[in-house]
């Protein structure tokens, strides 16, 4: 399933009872996040970044207290901490949704820390509300750290990638809607209204807000192919932008999308140069095409590396 390199191979199937059940316990945490932080562009606030132990949750306040929340995929535990230097934790273990989402909250109110959610998914189909949910109830400690290795290298690829843009960009960031890792280029200019049906028990002003402004966006998800895949996509698509050509990946009519198979960028020569290949030529493509100012944007993300060097 697993092995030590920077790119581990993890099957998608080996491991679907254990991320669904992960992917509601990402979520139950990511609506305290949502109630506890001022919403920034696109859903900023309420994501999760890549940490050293696994993700975790940007700065939250309740009740004049500041805290966060990390997921630690290594001694695999929720680790809530506060500003008061008061520091709870939830096990991670096979345990139902039901029961980690009353741990979690109980947990809150241990802190003094009272966060009222909509105590149910969004994105899924069914919402089984999280107190009712006794289906998903497992936990592979290994593929859950696996998973995590996973995105410690794509996370590298994305932060490279965003050294080379000069405007307004996402920082690397994990959704607990659709659990992608993703990061997103923007245009400076406004979309038009999104209109599309968007993804299941989620609400049109959601996504409305999500592409409110002309971007590229990439991302990697566990689903797709057989490892997993990363994607590419603009909004609004220019013309022509489906039939770009690319040195790897292609474009999925059904999704709307690039894709690229993780598969393909683990076993190639050169995963992070095949995958910074993909998020360039896939950004390209949507930038030229809808006339973006690439002189203002793009920036040589070496451009210091000798003044810095030299003044050591």
């Amino acid at each position: 399933m697993s092995d030590n390199s920077e790119w581990p191979e993890l099957l998608v199937d080996s491991w679907t009872d254990t991320r669904e059940t992960l992917h509601m316990w990402l979520q139950i945490v990511g609506k305290i996040e949502e109630v506890s932080t001022p919403l920034i562009n696109h859903w900023w606030n309420v994501t999760y970044e890549v940490s050293a132990r696994g993700l975790r949750t940007w700065l939250m306040r309740q009740n004049g207290e500041e805290f966060d929340a990390e997921f630690d995929f290594v001694d695999h535990q929720l680790v809530l901490r506060s500003s008061s230097g008061a520091v709870r934790t939830v096990e991670l273990k096979p345990r139902t949704v039901a029961d980690f989402y009353a741990a979690t909250m109980d947990t809150l109110q241990s802190l003094s820390l009272n966060c009222v959610i909509v105590p149910s998914p969004n994105e899924v189909s069914p919402a089984i509300p999280f107190a009712e949910d006794t289906q998903h109830k497992s936990y592979d400690a290994d593929a859950v750290n696996t998973f995590w290795r996973q995105l410690l290298a794509v996370n590298r690829v994305f932060w490279a990638y965003r050294a080379g843009f000069a405007g307004k960009d996402s920082p690397v960031q994990l959704f607990w809607g659709s659990m992608d890792l993703a990061c997103a280029r923007y245009s400076g200019r406004n979309a038009p209204p999104y209109e599309g049906s968007g993804p299941p028990s989620c609400p049109h002003w959601v996504m409305v807000e999500a592409e409110a402004r002309e971007n590229a966006s990439s991302g990697f998800w566990a689903g797709g192919s057989e490892e997993g895949t990363f994607y590419a996509y603009a909004y609004p698509a220019p013309d022509g932008y489906a039939e770009g050509k690319l040195s790897a990946g292609y474009y999925d009519d059904k999704l709307g999308e690039f894709v690229l198979p993780y598969r393909d960028v683990r076993t190639s020569d050169n995963p992070q140069r095949t995958l910074l290949r993909f998020l360039n030529e896939t950004y390209g493509l949507a930038a030229d095409l809808g006339n973006w100012d690439r002189k203002l944007l793009d920036v040589n993300p070496h451009r210091l590396d000798a003044e810095i060097y030299s003044s050591r």
